[in-house]
């Protein structure tokens, strides 16, 4: 049997299953969540195949290439990344996106990624060249630079959904990365102390819409009087589409004499195929959809904790582990803020919404996932010379 045969063999088929499995879901609903843009639903479905099948190239690509080769593309990707962040927010149109050839696409997206891969790989590599980069402080310091550049950028942006799935990533990051406890629970400290700071004087002079949507959630949650046809409109709609399906909702492309709030338009209708498409599957499929999705998104992740737990070496668990931590902040972002555990923020919900590149980069995350775990039991460096010694 041929080395591609056996890595092609030993892949994580569960994982391929409910990665594939997500993503035809995601064609399917986005078709009715799409239907009131030019082109129609199934034009944006159409595309959303496309970028599926690109994404598959990078996915098995990823897979069946060695991880410790990948992490090389760390620190290129991440000044890439931020080089393009840095262009979408002087010279990009009101979402921050870039065209290049006519394509399309929003650049934070590959900081987050790049950044994940780049911390990997110097908090595990890096104390191999001195123990001096071992110490608490300066892995702590290592990851804060590497994730305060791209989060600062976004929070610049006014993109407070990218910004804000830092946070996990940051703590898993230190967590797994080796950083004592008591570190992290004086930084945790200090976090909650400097929340007053940040929230009455940092925040609202780097981003207006911030400070206003978490004062419009909190005065929604407290059930104060809100504008339902001005701020409001958006939370007010999104929730109630969720909040009124029941157990089978009003069926999949409904129209509106179903009592369809999506066929009404009153689900933001530009951006109900990325931001709000889990309102859409709620309001459609009800509870019962609703929570096959995210069991599906359960299942995922902790398959990709399976795969963490069996990496051959500390670069792969804290790799995985970090991909984790970014799909977990994704998911809960987006489901939160469309039953009102959130504010409103715009960010897409992996492999379902319509979102072209981020497709692509959330297979090849994925597919560093399935590379730890066909390269499980492959010989890392330190167990070569010691077989040889």
């Amino acid at each position: 049997m041929t080395p591609f045969l056996r890595k092609l063999l030993g892949m994580n088929w569960m994982l391929v299953l409910l990665m594939y499995g997500l993503l035809i879901f995601g064609v399917f609903m986005i078709e009715s969540a799409a239907r009131h843009l030019p082109g129609g639903g199934q034009h944006f479905s159409e595309l959303q195949k496309y970028w599926v099948l690109a994404g598959t190239v990078v996915f098995f690509g990823a897979a069946l290439i060695d991880y410790r080769w990948i992490r090389w593309l760390g620190l290129p990707f991440y000044g890439v990344g931020i080089v393009l962040m840095l262009m979408a927010m002087v010279k990009g149109d009101a979402v921050h996106r870039l065209s290049f050839g006519g394509l399309s696409f929003q650049p934070v997206q590959l900081g987050i990624s790049s950044g994940i891969l780049l911390i990997a790989w110097l908090v595990h590599d890096l104390p191999k060249l001195h123990p001096w980069f071992g110490l608490p402080f300066v892995r702590v310091g290592l990851i804060g630079v590497l994730s305060a550049i791209p989060c600062l950028i976004a929070v610049k942006m006014g993109d407070m959904g990218s910004a804000l799935v830092w946070m996990p990533v940051v703590v898993v990051a230190l967590l797994i990365g080796g950083v004592p406890f008591r570190y992290l629970s004086f930084m945790a400290l200090v976090g909650i102390a400097m929340l007053p700071l940040v929230y009455f004087v940092v925040l609202p002079n780097v981003s207006k819409r911030g400070p206003e949507r978490i004062d419009l959630w909190l005065r929604m949650v407290q059930g104060r009087e809100v504008d339902i046809s001005g701020e409001a409109y958006a939370p007010h709609n999104v929730t109630m589409a969720v909040g009124k399906a029941g157990w089978k909702g009003v069926g999949w492309n409904a129209p509106a004499e179903k009592g369809s709030l999506q066929a009404r338009r009153f689900i933001p209708w530009e951006t109900a195929h990325n931001d709000f498409i889990f309102a859409v599957i709620a309001e459609e499929l009800g509870f019962r959809g609703s929570l096959l999705l995210i069991t599906a998104f359960a299942l995922l992740l902790m398959q990709c904790l399976f795969v963490a737990f069996y990496s051959r070496d500390g670069l792969g668990r804290l790799l995985v582990c970090l991909v984790v931590a970014l799909f977990f902040a994704h998911i809960f972002e987006n489901i939160g803020m469309c039953v009102l555990l959130l504010p409103i923020t715009g960010i897409p919900l992996p492999l379902i919404s319509y979102s072209g590149t981020f497709v692509v980069i959330c297979m090849f995350l994925l597919g560093l996932v399935q590379s730890v775990w066909v390269h499980r039991n492959a010989l890392t460096e330190s167990d070569e010379e010691e077989a040889t010694a």
